[in-house]
Order: C-alpha cells, then structure tokens, then sequence
C-alpha cells in the first residue's frame, strides 16, 4: 500500500517526523461472501502503528476510507484490539484517527463480533491509558459508540459527521433541517471536546498528549519555567483568570461549546498537570453539573490534580434543567467525594446552598479551600433569607435582617472561622497559594472503603 495514502499522511502530520513504525501493514479482509475475494483490501482499511508526540510514545490507528469506504470488519477490527493490548501492555496513549462508512455489511455477524471486541478493549483500557478519538469524515452508528467510550474526542468542522443514528432517519428531519451529525450541533451536545480545522486537530492532541500522564500510574510532571510566586491577575472573566493561574498561561480547555456555565480545562500549575473546573455562570445547568462530575471524574482517573474556582448560588430553573438537575447534581457530588487525588478549592465570589457542598467543599473532601476577601458562603444570599427570617414584619426590618444576616453567615470571615475555609487570601497571590498547596499535597494517600465501585 502506498504510504501516500490518505491515512499514512493524517498518520505523519500527527507524529514527530519519520517516527511511525507500522504493524500488521500485510493484513488484508479474509471474508470471502459478495466477491470481496475479488476485492483487495490492503491493510484491511486500517493503518495501525505507533510513534512518537513530543517525544512520547503513543499508539494510532487510522482507517482509509479508500479502501471500503474505510468500513469495520473482522481483520480491521482485530487490528485495532491487537492496538489496545500492546498500549495497555506499555502504558501509552491511543488515539483513533476516524473516517469510516460504518460496519462491513459484507462481514456481518463478523463484523459485529469484531466491533463488540473493540468496545471490549476500550472498557478494559479506561482510566488505565488515555482513549484519544478525532473524527475527520463519518463516525456513526455503532462506530460512534466507540468514539463516546475514549476520554477526549476531536471533530473536523467542515468535514466530521459524528452520529449514531443519520439525519434523514429521524423522523419528520432531514440534514437541510437539522444536521444532527454535524461538527457544531455534536459539540453543542456535549460530545465533543475540540471541533477546529484539520490542523488545528493534530496540534490540540499534540498539546493533549504533551500535557497528560501517559497512563494512570505515570504523573504528569516537567520543570516549571514560569514564575511560581507570579501576581495573578483576577480583573477578567473566569476563563482569564485560569490563563493567569497557568504556568506560562498554556490552557487545554474540554467540551469547549457545550454547557458553558461551567469551564473545564487542563493547566500545569508549577510544573504539575492539575484539572480545573470553575463556574462561569452563578447559577448551574444539569449539564454543567454533568460535565463537571465527568471531568472530575477523569483526572481522578488518572492521578491528576483538582483545583475548583467556586462561584454559584444555585441551580438554574427551567423545566428542562429539571428533568435531570437531581440526578446530575448527585454525579457532582459524588465526583468531587470520590475522587482521591488532591483537591483544592478556592471561592472566588459567591456559594450559596446545596452547590457550596458539591462543588469541592470540605464537607465532600476538598483538602484546602481558600477563599478571596469579597467571597460569600451560606445558605442563600441575604435579601432572600431575610424575607424567610422576617416574615410579615416590615420593610425596615426585613432590611436590618438582611444586613445583619449578610454580617452573621454569608460573610467568609464566618466560613473562616468554623473551619470551612482555610485561609483567606488576597487574589493577587491565588497562584503562589494554590501551587503551595499542591506541592504539600503530592504524597496525598487515601485508603477509602472496600468496594468494587459506586453507583452514582
């Protein structure tokens, strides 16, 4: 097969150059039924190797859509499973370079199996190595399935169609009504983590792969060329100050486009990779709370700090939001509580009722919070809790209980003082603080209850 394929090259604008070194490049369909006997099919559709990024190891594959419309069958598959053991057996990452018509009709129930045995190899590899999906022409039906299972999924804007069921099966749409296969309206659902330019997909995983462990039981680690005790700036919106926090203001942000009340990114802070999620928004969607908990969920994962920026008063009202709100506030929570690795808090404005305990409290097992001079803490803002306190008396009063709660309870000086805050601090030092933290965290060891696991 020529190497100036459409997979081999996708292959070579990701890796460093002249490091990809292909396996398995003879392996051909051996299915025999419709005269595919008759049909060559080099490599079965499927480039599979590794190489390097950055100058670490990882594990690809890219499928050849000239070859069968790129399209699953027995050998390709097995091609991609044999992948996944050698990954797992090295502890490296893996990533899935994806353009495929879907299943091999011509194999069946072989075709089938073989994609049952790639959904089999990804479960085995979760929270083990990261699953890396990037998505340059069609992903659907069943193959979809696998893109959702990796960590990190990549869509082409112009060109990538991500769905499990097509447009025009949906009944009463058609892709001239709504394309739900589409770049935008899969990042807009939160199944999508970078949707950009060809090259701007292999510069994030490069980025991606640069940042993260290369395995649950590697840290993340390189020497820190920026300042640690640096001013941080805090006069922007939350997702400058995440810049300013970061060392040399490098910020990898995930499921940028869906749920933006809540922001989720990878920074290194000292030289550490830590996971950030800070609130965008002072009132919280069911999804923000989903993809909060999954984030928070994947750096427990793999060993990767959490550093939380807290500013909520609730959650928002709408009927939409209610359909799902309990359950995905339950993920929240239970995100934050069951993750091991060190988390730091740090309200930088407002915490108000049952999301000050969710998101990273001490109560749910944050090891530090900090919080800024300005922050407030309590069970509901003051005016709204004065009006439930001073029932029926008069406006003068409900006014003076306003004031007098504000004082009494929502004041962080109160949080301070019963011990859910640990220190105040100017916002100006919230780099050096959190950094401190961390560093003084790293030999963090937590030996919870026997259990196989939750079931939130």
């Amino acid at each position: 097969m020529s190497s100036t394929t459409q997979a081999r090259a996708r292959i070579d604008s990701l890796l460093d150059a002249n490091s990809f070194v292909e396996i398995g490049a003879r392996i051909k369909a051996r299915a025999t039924d419709f005269n595919l006997k008759q049909t060559d099919t080099p490599s079965d559709g499927v480039v599979t190797g590794y190489g390097v990024v950055n100058g670490h190891l990882v594990y690809v594959y890219a499928q050849d859509p000239g070859v069968l419309g790129g399209s699953i069958g027995e050998m390709h598959a097995k091609k991609i499973a044999g992948l996944y053991d050698l990954a797992l057996k090295t502890g490296a990452p893996i990533i899935g370079l994806i353009d495929s018509t879907g299943l091999r009709l011509e194999e069946s129930t072989d075709a089938l199996n073989a994609l049952g045995e790639i959904y089999f190899k990804q479960a085995q590899a979760s929270g083990v190595i990261p699953q890396i999906t990037a998505v340059f022409g069609n992903c659907g039906g069943g193959l979809a399935v696998a893109g959702a299972m990796s960590d990190f999924v990549f869509v082409e804007s112009s060109n990538g169609k991500l769905f499990v069921n097509s447009p025009n099966a949906i009944e009463g749409n058609n892709a001239g009504k709504c394309d739900t296969s589409s770049a935008d309206f899969q990042t807009e659902a939160g199944n999508v983590d970078v949707c950009t330019d060809e090259a701007g997909i292999y510069a994030g995983i490069r980025d991606l792969v640069d940042i993260l462990p290369s395995n649950n039981s590697d840290i993340a680690f390189v020497d820190c060329t920026d300042d640690m005790n640096r001013a941080t700036d805090a006069s922007g919106d939350v997702a400058s100050l995440v810049v300013s926090l970061a060392d040399n203001g490098s910020v990898f942000e995930t499921r940028k486009g869906f749920s933006e009340d809540i922001y989720t990114a990878l920074i290194r802070l000292g030289g550490a990779t830590v996971g950030v999620v800070a609130n965008i928004e002072q009132k919280m969607t069911a999804d923000g709370a989903k993809k909060a908990a999954d984030f928070v969920d994947f750096c427990d994962a793999f060993e990767i700090p959490v550093l939380s920026l807290t500013d909520v008063t609730g959650f928002k009202a709408c009927k939409c939001c209610e359909k799902r709100v309990a359950s995905n506030a339950a993920k929240l929570a239970y995100a934050f509580a069951n993750a091991t690795v060190p988390k730091v808090n740090v309200y930088i404005g407002k915490a108000y009722g049952s999301l000050y305990s969710a998101m990273n409290s001490k109560a749910v097992g944050a090891d530090i919070c900090f919080a800024w001079p300005d922050a407030e803490i309590g069970c509901m803002e003051a005016d709204a809790a004065a009006k439930i306190i001073a029932n029926d008396k008069s406006a003068d009063e409900i006014s003076k209980t306003a004031s007098d709660y504000a004082a009494l309870q929502n004041n962080v000086e109160s949080a301070a003082a019963r011990g859910y805050v640990d220190n105040i601090i100017e916002a100006v030092y919230t780099r050096k603080y959190v950094i401190g933290a961390f560093e003084m965290l790293a030999n963090k060891a937590v030996e919870g209850p026997a259990k196989k696991h939750g079931t939130v």
